[in-house]
Parts: C-alpha cells; structure tokens; sequence
C-alpha cells in the first residue's frame, strides 16, 4: 500500500522496517517533475548508453548528478526522506546519486542487493538506503523497478526468483524509499518510449561511498550549495572525526 505526501515519518519509517520499502506518491509536485525531466534531458543528449548488462546497453546513467544539475537538492534532502534515513543510518552521505533512463527494449536488471558492495557481514543492520524518483509514471511495461518485498532480512545465502518479485508501479512525482539489503533490479522496457528516473542512493558515513563526490562535484559548486547538501557530499565527519581535513572540519575546505 502507498503512502501520500501526508505521510509522517513514523508511518514511513514502520513500512521500511516491515517491508524494506516504503511507496510514498505525490511528494513532488507536476511542476518539479516537469521541470526536472526537462533539465535531465539536456544532461541526457550528451550521454552514452550503458558498458555492460549491468548498467544496461540500452540505458543512459547520469553519473556526478550534483555537478549538473540542481534539480535533485530540494529532493535529496527532503525532511520526510531525511527522517527515514535519521532511523535507519543516523549518520549518513550521498553514495550513487545517478540518473537512469532505460530505453525501448532493454532487459531486465539482474537481482542484486545494493549494500554487495561492501564486504560486510549481515548483521541485520542495514548500511544503505535507497531514493527512486520517478519522473515517468512507472509501469510493469516501462521497466519499473522490481523488487522482493521482505528480502532484507532473509537469512544469508537465501535467493530470489522472479516469481516473487513486486514491480514498483508508481506515478511520476512519486519516491521510493528502499534499504540496501532489499533485493530488487531494473524491470525490463517493453515499450517504444524511454523510462526516466533517478536514484539518490545513501550511505552510513562511515563507508567509502560509491562516488567520490568531492572530486566529481566541483568545489566552485559545493560552496553554492545549502550547507545539508555539502554534509551529504562528504563534506563532513562521522563522529567523532572521521573524515578530516589536516585536523580540521571537511567544510572548512569550502571557504575562502
């Protein structure tokens, strides 16, 4: 069941631990979608499709996303995202924000778990979270994300069968919100029109995240930028102070 932009972070935060997953529809209004697919598109047109199956040949991937637009900082620290990633993670930072637009004919993803990346063992704590922003309406035929609702906390070495996989049918505007040890995997595109969406992919901050933000998102840029979303992009410590500078605070970089 789907939640609404009504929706308190308590009520979101129950789901994720229940399910893994929260749906919450309408948190974004038409006018940001618009305006958000439309800036996307221009970063798009100068974008190659995918280097292998994973990526997928037929999808285009808007890496360093912070460094091209500004269309995903409102997003990115929305207070009802935040308050589900203050309970899951505490501490925490951008890992693989990317924007991902699956093209006519592309396979599905294969099932994976994104927090496979790190070579940790499963304590039932979970590392990563996961943000999927539509900005189509996502449907079974468009690719829509597939996922296995309860996965995250299935005993080590348990697999998943297409079978029971639930696809997050969702209109753009939407989020879903999702933990890292949830299995899941881009749904195949089946139509003649691209899917467009984006992740905003979160780390505990004590993990190297996927992306080195400091260097992807230049600084003359950083230092524009609301002071949440420096934190987010490593400018920050994981207290007590991992993650300094010549013995100081990462944002003191950003000053003159």
């Amino acid at each position: 069941m789907a939640l609404t932009r009504e929706a308190t972070v308590e009520e979101a935060v129950e789901a994720v631990d229940r399910d893994g997953y929260v749906l919450i529809e309408g948190l974004m209004d038409p006018e940001w979608v618009a305006g958000a697919r439309e800036d996307l598109q221009r970063v798009l047109a100068e974008t190659s499709t995918g280097r292998n199956s994973f990526e997928g040949f037929s999808t285009q991937r808007v890496y360093a996303l912070f460094a091209k637009t500004r269309w995903f900082d409102g997003p990115g620290t929305h207070p009802l995202v935040l308050g589900v990633l203050d309970h899951v993670l505490g501490h925490y930072q951008f890992s693989a924000p990317v924007g991902i637009q699956i093209g006519p004919g592309e396979v599905a993803q294969v099932l994976h778990r994104d927090d496979d990346v790190y070579p940790l063992p499963r304590t039932g704590r979970d590392v990563v979270v996961n943000t999927m922003w539509p900005l189509d309406d996502f449907t079974v035929q468009n690719g829509a994300t597939r996922f296995v609702p309860g996965s995250h906390r299935w005993e080590e070495g348990r697999t998943a069968t297409e079978e029971e996989t639930t696809s997050a049918v969702m209109p753009a505007g939407s989020v879903l919100i999702y933990v890292g040890n949830l299995i899941h995997g881009g749904g195949a595109n089946t139509t003649d029109r691209p899917r467009l969406g984006v992740i905003l992919e979160y780390a505990a901050s004590w993990l190297r995240p996927q992306e080195n933000h400091t260097l992807a998102v230049p600084q003359e840029v950083a230092r524009e930028l609301p002071e949440r979303l420096q934190e987010l992009l490593g400018y920050n410590i994981h207290p007590p102070f991992l993650g300094y500078v010549d013995g100081r605070h990462p944002r003191r970089v950003l000053q003159p």
